[in-house]
């Protein structure tokens, strides 16, 4: 089983808030004491951090449902429940995060401790003090806590590295990367030997330092699906300089020239801004037979495709994984190139912008309103129900305050312009009550 994990989808519930209380004083002595129900805590929210520690979603595999807690309910006294503590849940930097029903981005998280609020806990309710008023000096109303958020979210793994190394399969990769830095990628004479991303600390002789990861090999159509297909194509989009290695002594029976225009197709397919990438062409395996001839020839070839005699000339460094030949100068002219290339955002156009304007926005219907074969009308809308959810049902003047919460959103008059006549049944979730004209 592979130890790999770059793609998931979980689901996270936020915890309820608390329900307020209706309780009034009775002391001793104290005559018309009034309300004293406390409100109710808030429930907790489900909260992604980055963990730097941590470099697959491999966490997720068993375990893909989270939950907050509840808040406590509000007591008697004035008390206030006591609010819930929230659950972080722990990513490996280089998490993208979406809603899983949307497609929203709702994150990018890079830095070690960023956080992400991904399900907001709802508030408590409010107990009967809050509504204490010259009219109503002892209310028996209180709300219920408001629900928790509850959604599908996407988590993606696109591999934080500086470098990212890219060709076809057997042209050298994983031996490049165990040569270049103390990771021990798996290493064999056949195609496909790395099949996850593998991450490595490369030093240079000058004492820079940068990240490179060795990326599966790509073939021809693997933005189509083809081979690993798109799996690990995404992990390229966070590196900043492309090390194109290219088995330059053709012992798999292809061109060197073609290889490199197959992968760059490739790239351009699956994200067309990946080309905007610097890219050094390491011509590996030097040591092998005919590997000379080979790169002159794909040197004449890329002259000739030069779009004028101005532009620059592509950086290739012939090189021997095997004997280390050629290492040190790909390594420094890598971290050269570092130094002046820019990180490139993944998501600035879906960046949304800030700036508030004010001005008069038409709402869409608080509700909808539908009918059940058995004649039964039915209330749905994200507001109706959550205010269905915040009511107390076990005391009468609560009823009474929804009743007038729903005639104050227009529910009464697009009944009776519906057609509901006095005793129809009125069903919102699992509560029904008559249609009163």
């Amino acid at each position: 089983m592979s130890m790999f994990l770059d793609q998931v989808t979980i689901d996270v519930k936020a915890g309820k808030g608390g329900d307020g209380m209706v309780a009034f004083r009775r002391e001793k002595y104290v005559p018309d004491g009034g309300p004293a129900g406390g409100d109710g805590g808030h429930g907790g929210a489900v909260i992604l951090v980055v963990d730097e520690g941590l470099r697959t979603l491999m966490d997720f595999r068993f375990n893909r449902h989270f939950r907050a807690q509840p808040g406590e309910n509000g007591m008697s006294k004035g008390m206030h429940g006591r609010g819930s503590e929230d659950t972080y849940v722990k990513v490996p930097p280089g998490t993208t995060v979406r809603d899983a029903e949307t497609d929203a981005l709702l994150g990018d998280l890079i830095e070690n401790g960023q956080t992400l609020v991904v399900a907001q806990g709802g508030r408590g309710g409010r107990g009967n003090t809050r509504f204490a008023s010259p009219r109503n000096p002892a209310p028996e109303i209180a709300e219920n806590g408001e629900p928790g958020m509850e959604r599908k979210i996407e988590l993606e793994l696109k591999v934080l590295a500086d470098v990212g190394l890219v060709g076809f399969p057997s042209v050298g990769k994983s031996t490049l990367l165990s040569v270049i830095s103390s990771a021990r990628p798996k290493i064999g004479a056949y195609h496909f030997t790395t099949l996850v991303p593998n991450l490595g600390m490369v030093a240079t002789s000058d004492g820079r330092s940068f990240a490179a990861a060795d990326l599966p090999g790509l073939i021809e159509g693997a933005s189509q699906g083809v081979g690993l297909g798109t799996q690990f194509l995404r992990h390229i989009e966070r590196t900043r300089v492309i090390l194109h290695v290219i088995d330059m002594s053709g012992m798999e029976g292809r061109d060197p020239y073609d290889d490199y225009l197959a992968i760059n197709h490739e790239l351009a397919t699956h994200n067309l801004r990946l080309l905007e990438r610097p890219q050094i062409i390491v011509a590996n395996k030097m040591d092998m037979p005919d590997a000379e001839e080979n790169l002159k020839l794909f040197k004449e070839k890329l002259a000739a495709e030069k779009e004028d005699e101005f532009a620059e000339d592509m950086l290739v460094f012939p090189i021997s994984g095997v004997t280390r030949q050629g290492i040190e100068p790909l390594l420094n002219a890598t971290a050269d190139l570092l130094e002046v290339t820019p990180e490139f955002l993944l998501y600035d156009e879906e960046i949304e912008d800030e700036t508030v304007l004010y001005g008069f926005t038409a709402e869409g219907p608080e509700f909808t309103i539908d009918r059940d074969p058995d004649a039964t009308w039915v209330l749905t809308g994200a507001k109706i129900e959550k205010l269905f959810d915040m009511t107390n049902f076990d005391h009468d003047e609560t009823v009474m305050r929804f009743a007038r919460q729903l005639r104050g959103m227009g529910v009464d008059e697009a009944l009776r312009a519906r057609g509901a006549k006095d005793g129809d049944l009125v069903r919102i979730g699992e509560f029904e009550f008559e249609f009163v004209d």
